[in-house]
Formats: C-alpha cells, sequence, structure tokens
C-alpha cells in the first residue's frame, strides 16, 4: 500500500508541498511541517503558522500613528513579513482543488 510518505517523496517533495488527501490530515501535517522546515528561514515559517502574523511596528509621523512600510521594516522584521507570505502560498499550493475553492481568500496561515 501506497503511503502520503511515498507519494510524498516519489513526487518531488523538496519542489512542492505535499497534496492533502482524505483521511490523512495528520500524515500531511507533520509532512508539511518538515516541508516548510527545509525551506530557507524554515524556523520562522512555521511561527507563522504558530504564532500568527507579524504585528508590524508603528511610527509616529506629524503625529500620525501608521504601521510601517515594508522598507522600513528591520531586516529580522522584513524576513519575517516574507515568511507569513511563504507559508501561507505553501499551505495554499498542498490542498486539493476543492479545498482550495473553500478557502484561497484566506490569507493567514493560522486560519488555513
Amino acid at each position: 500500500m501506497t503511503t502520503l510518505v511515498d507519494k510524498t517523496i516519489l513526487s518531488g517533495a523538496e519542489n512542492c508541498p505535499p497534496i492533502l488527501e482524505k483521511n490523512m490530515y495528520e500524515s500531511w501535517k507533520t509532512i508539511m511541517d518538515l516541508y516548510m522546515m527545509n525551506r530557507q528561514h524554515g524556523r520562522m515559517i512555521l511561527e507563522s503558522v504558530e504564532n500568527g502574523l507579524l504585528i508590524w511596528p508603528t511610527i509616529e509621523e506629524d503625529g500620525v500613528t501608521r504601521p510601517r512600510k515594508y522598507s522600513e521594516l528591520t531586516p529580522a522584521d522584513a524576513i519575517q513579513a516574507d515568511c507569513d507570505v511563504k507559508v501561507t502560498n505553501i499551505i495554499l499550493q498542498g490542498l486539493p482543488p476543492e479545498i482550495y475553492a473553500l478557502v484561497s481568500n484566506r490569507r493567514i496561515a493560522t486560519e488555513l
């Protein structure tokens, strides 16, 4: 019997995330964690799933407080913001079309 792990290895897990299959969520989740960990800044990507998105720092300008622009983030915050986008992309790529259609409007990894 072919398992999800076998299919992942055969399909080239390094290039694309494994696709979620019915009744195989737990093994899919484990493989997705490993897939994410294997990406550049893998730990930060997993933090996006576990802790939610980066809360962007604010800046006060002319008496008005606003979120910093991407170009104004510290290098560490910019990497975390990039990881927030990457994790959402990874999860969406790992969903079959019928599930993707239901959640494609979500952009927060913890919601997915």
